[in-house]
């Protein structure tokens, strides 16, 4: 089955432990309807460099990665079905760049 990397972009820090508690239980609960299709969860990202061949931005560029996850589904389609059940899309605090993940 096809692989898919999702590339979360936004989000918003936990200004509480309680709301960071209430944010990693809806990603929790997320991954848990998932099941098997998860195949890596991911990790946020921390501040990011772009490179380019006029040198390096210390600012991640337009929109910054904020992480990433390895998701299994049959096809572009149902890959980008999952990604609309993302917490940073249905809080409205961020959005998910799904790309395949080409076998070599």
């Amino acid at each position: 089955m096809p692989k898919f990397i999702f590339a979360y972009h936004g989000g918003k820090a936990p200004q509480t432990p309680e709301e960071g508690k209430q944010i990693m239980d809806a990603w929790i609960a997320w991954f848990g309807k998932l099941g098997p299709a998860v195949i890596d969860g991911g990790n946020p990202c921390g501040m990011s460099k772009t490179v380019t061949a006029k040198g390096v931005e210390n600012n991640g560029g337009a929109n910054p990665v904020s992480g990433y996850s390895l998701i299994s589904a049959p096809d572009m389609d149902a890959a980008v079905e999952i990604a609309r059940g993302c917490p940073m899309v249905a809080d409205g605090s961020g959005s998910v760049e799904v790309a395949e993940a080409l076998e070599m």
